[in-house]
């Protein structure tokens, strides 16, 4: 019954995600050329994808709070693949990722393709991250980082780095930017490991994905939006990172009023 229900959500998901791909990029080629990095149109093709996509796995699907209006930046603590589609399921983002990804066969072509922004982890390349991060701040992007560096179990938060958010502190950007911290929670299926949607440390894409399409019950995942905070009122980025830090961890196991989109 595992293949059966690995069949069973899996060629509708494959269809779902390579299918919006498809309709993404042939968009895109009309998107680009009238709207340049604006991107009015593409970024709901996305939203309908990572909404379905926890239909067809059965998963339940809410948020807590409000996503912020306007170009910032969003941080959130990092789980699992599935966070990309919880994040992106409620309000239009653009992730920024190591600039390894971009290679990935499958998950680095559907990066590249939904905007995501690719930096090189390395001093001297700050400047142009903070050129980077003006221009797609300057067309309304909100872009979304892992803090943490690395996925979890989801039972912890890890130290935010603070040089991710060193470039933030250009004046260029510091006057008009917010962020706001997400926490993810995630529910595991009725009687099995609480860590069933982790996916970190060596644990191999392809089988947990496997894993994840063979359960024969399945479990849920909240977006706990915090309220944004002004960067202006940070002197210096450690101070910054731990205090996102901190309210990504609070709501951790927080719980409150909830508005419930079902998947």
């Amino acid at each position: 019954m595992g293949w059966v229900r690995v069949a069973r959500r899996g060629i509708p998901l494959g269809l779902l995600v390579f299918g919006g791909l498809v309709i993404l990029l042939m968009v895109r080629l009309v998107e680009w050329p009238l709207f340049g990095q604006r991107r009015p149109i593409t970024p709901h093709i996305t939203q309908f994808v990572c909404r379905n996509a926890f239909r067809i796995l059965g998963m339940r699907y809410q948020t807590i709070g409000a996503p912020m209006q306007g170009p910032g930046a969003v941080v959130s603590n990092h789980v699992s693949w599935l966070d990309i589609l919880a994040l992106n399921a409620r309000k239009r983002i653009y992730f920024v990722a190591k600039a390894e990804v971009a290679g990935w066969p499958g998950i680095g072509w559907l990066a590249r393709a939904t905007g995501t922004v690719f930096i090189k982890r390395d001093r001297r390349e700050v400047a142009q991250q903070i050129d980077l991060f003006r221009t797609r701040l300057a067309a309304g992007h909100k872009l979304l980082f892992f803090p943490e560096g690395t996925s979890t179990d989801g039972r912890r938060v890890l130290p935010f780095k603070p040089a991710l958010f060193g470039a933030f502190f250009d004046p260029a950007l510091a006057d008009q930017l917010q962020l706001q911290p997400v926490t993810l929670n995630y529910e595991a299926p009725v009687g099995v490991d609480p860590r069933f949607y982790g996916w970190w440390g060596d644990i191999e894409l392809a089988p947990h994905l496997l894993g994840v399409l063979s359960a024969p019950r399945q479990g849920g995942v909240s977006v706990h939006y915090h309220d944004p905070i002004s960067l202006a009122v940070f002197s210096d980025r450690k101070t910054l990172a731990k205090t996102l830090e901190e309210q990504v961890r609070a709501g951790l196991t927080a719980h409150s009023d909830t508005q419930i989109v079902q998947g």
